[in-house]
């Protein structure tokens, strides 16, 4: 079995189509079929199921899914590697995010980066804390940013994050200087779902019930609702970048309003070279911008 028939297979997969799969890759639709009946007669068993409605994986294609991606990976580090030992900077990093990081932090880390390492190539995909912590464990992403603690994953803690109430400008408390988990006892609140736990563990250690009006993944969705007046919201202060006109953030005075935001791998000392370079150049470019 080569490599290039699982390059294929996990190119058609990824991708949900034979045709995207031959786009992507250069090479003829009759092509990427062969390649995939091939390694189905080699295995001994049907991987894909063809549909009106495109492919999908079958039971057994979804087991050798697993195997094949971490093939692939390690091949790809080996390239690396034997590309560190030539003395050439080369390889792909696979980076799973999320909003607040892609419109805050990712350009100048990428600006940092792709001038230091301007032959590594950076895939990026954009989802919800839970999609990245799964596409980690089954190795689409070779690490991703996500709100600490998580789950199964080893991590790394990069910034902590204060919590700010954001209020209208004509509401009561827009003119506060700060603002007690007591008084959110009369509001409805909008909160985001990645810091959702963290928000109710102050409620709860306080012995609060607000209503929760809403509770949303994107922080522009809930910083909208906010400025029309459906409630209260309590956000990172990364989410807190680009707020509209007629709307206040006021800090939380709660010592337990904190969120950490880190990297989150299946593990660290298997990451290929140009990762562990991303994660180096994501570290030094926050410490120079965030003290």
């Amino acid at each position: 079995m080569s490599i290039a028939k699982y390059e294929i297979f996990h190119a058609v997969v990824e991708l949900g189509s034979l045709t995207k799969a031959s786009e992507s890759l250069k090479i003829s639709q009759s092509g990427v079929s062969h390649a995939i009946s091939s390694l189905e007669k080699e295995l001994g068993f049907s991987l894909l199921t063809r549909n009106k409605s495109g492919i999908r994986l079958t039971v057994n294609g979804e087991r050798m899914l697993f195997y094949i991606r971490e093939i692939l990976y390690l091949n790809e580090k080996m390239i690396q590697e034997a590309g560190e030992i030539r003395g050439l900077e080369i390889g792909t990093v696979r980076i799973g995010t999320f909003s607040s990081i892609s419109a805050i932090w990712l350009p100048g880390i990428l600006k940092k980066f792709t001038e230091q390492y301007p032959h590594i190539k950076i895939d990026i995909l954009e989802g919800k804390q839970e999609d990245i912590s799964l596409w980690i464990s089954k190795g689409i992403v070779d690490f991703g940013f996500l709100m600490l603690p998580a789950a199964d994953l080893e991590v790394l803690h990069l910034k902590r994050e204060a919590f700010s109430c954001v209020v209208p400008e004509t509401h009561p408390l827009s003119d506060e200087i700060s603002i007690k988990p007591y008084v959110l006892n009369e509001e409805k609140l909008i909160l985001q779902n990645s810091t959702l736990k963290i928000i109710h563990n102050i409620l709860k250690s306080n012995k609060l019930t607000p209503e929760i009006a809403y509770h949303l993944d994107d922080e522009q969705a809930i910083i909208s609702m906010v400025k029309n007046s459906l409630g209260v919201a309590v956000l990172p202060e990364i989410a807190l970048h680009n707020l509209p006109d007629r709307v206040k953030k006021i800090p939380l005075s709660d010592d337990r309003a904190i969120s950490s935001i880190g990297i989150g791998s299946i593990s660290f000392k298997s990451l290929s070279p140009a990762a562990e370079k991303f994660i180096a150049a994501s570290t030094l470019w926050l410490n120079e911008n965030f003290t």
